[in-house]
């Protein structure tokens, strides 16, 4: 068996087209499930205790389910009911559905780590919850949860990858298609795994580098 990147010479662009899928994909994804975690986060603080038990049992059930079942049932199962989406809004709506209860049990966490006696000083001399959500909880939430926010979002980024069960046309699925015409399958997924690589591996070294820079420059003051 030989190795040759040069049976790929036609393929490049459809490959870069794909890849450029899954990154708008990704990013979308990411986005709603950060703005899902958000605001599940809200509601188990803050929310009716009916809120907060169904806010759990919706946890409980994402976090108990593969994504490749979830992506399943909402591509295959919700047009049985008459909800029928298009397969990149399916798979962009199913990653945030996903992911959103990881993001918020890790910004819970987060928070729950603040320590009680800077919010109760916040307090104390007048501050209002959201001046000291942004200048209290924020700067002190922040460097704990992006190490674990970088591991969602890397988890993230391979998972959609399993798009392409449902023919979203992202990398895997360019990927499958490139295989079917060059008949080569070791150089075509040589380099979709490099790519998922060094697209993992810069997120990983640069978001490690705003960590040491969060770590060393977020520190909270209170005012006067």
């Amino acid at each position: 068996m030989t190795f040759d990147l040069g049976v790929l010479s036609g393929y490049w662009q459809t490959l870069a087209s794909g890849f450029a899928s899954t990154v708008w994909l990704c990013i979308a994804g990411a986005a709603m499930a950060g703005a899902l975690g958000i605001l599940l986060t809200i509601g188990q603080r803050r929310g009716s205790p009916w809120i907060v038990s169904l806010i759990r049992a919706y946890t409980a059930l994402t976090l108990g389910l593969p994504l490749l079942v979830l992506l399943y049932v909402m591509f295959f199962v919700l047009p049985d009911f008459g909800v029928l989406l298009p397969a990149p809004l399916v798979g962009t709506v199913t990653l945030a559905i996903y992911y959103g209860p990881y993001v918020a049990e890790v910004i819970h966490a987060a928070v729950a780590a603040v320590p009680a006696g800077t919010i109760e000083a916040g307090t104390a001399i007048g501050m209002s919850p959201a001046r000291i959500a942004r200048r209290i909880i924020a700067p002190q939430a922040l460097p704990l949860l992006l190490p674990t926010m970088t591991g969602l979002l890397i988890g993230l980024i391979k998972d959609s990858a399993l798009l392409s069960v449902i023919s979203v046309h992202e990398f895997m699925f360019a990927a499958k298609g490139v295989v079917s015409d060059t008949y080569a399958p070791l150089e075509v997924y040589f380099v979709v795994a490099m790519v998922y690589w060094a697209a993992t591996s810069i997120i990983y070294f640069l978001t490690r580098f705003w960590e040491r820079r969060l770590g060393s420059a977020l520190r909270v003051s209170l005012p006067r």
